[in-house]
């Protein structure tokens, strides 16, 4: 059976969009939505299809926040290039992704308002 898309309004994104994937205990997500981000989820595994219903070629981020999933990010870097893919993660990434991440950041070092805020001044947006 088919899972339900993660993409509700079945177009795409107006703005900036990130593709969240993992569980997010530290809102993260919420805080890009705070600041007009538009962010979609991904729910358990990282799969292609997921990325794609997702919008992730659409994307300006995907954030990853369970290394587990790490596989993920060459497929979100296939899909989409120029995607910045960021980590925020307490664990390190696997050695066969640390180099194809843009940005790790472990939530114990940097709170998730100030992730966001920095990755939209990275943007060279408010």
């Amino acid at each position: 059976m088919a899972e339900p898309s993660a993409r509700p309004d079945g177009g795409r994104a107006e703005g900036r969009l990130a593709v969240v994937a993992g569980p997010d205990q530290h809102g993260l997500g919420e805080k890009l939505a705070a600041l007009g981000v538009e962010v979609r989820r991904i729910e358990g595994l990282v799969t292609a299809p997921k990325l794609e219903d997702a919008g992730v070629a659409d994307a300006a981020y995907f954030v990853l926040t369970d290394v587990e999933e790490a596989t993920g990010i060459p497929v979100a870097k296939e899909l989409n290039p120029e995607v910045r893919v960021v980590t925020y993660a307490s664990r390190s990434l696997p050695e066969f992704v640390a180099t194809v991440a843009d940005l790790a950041v472990d939530p114990d070092l940097l709170d998730a308002a100030t992730v966001a805020e920095e990755l939209l001044s990275d943007d060279g947006e408010p």
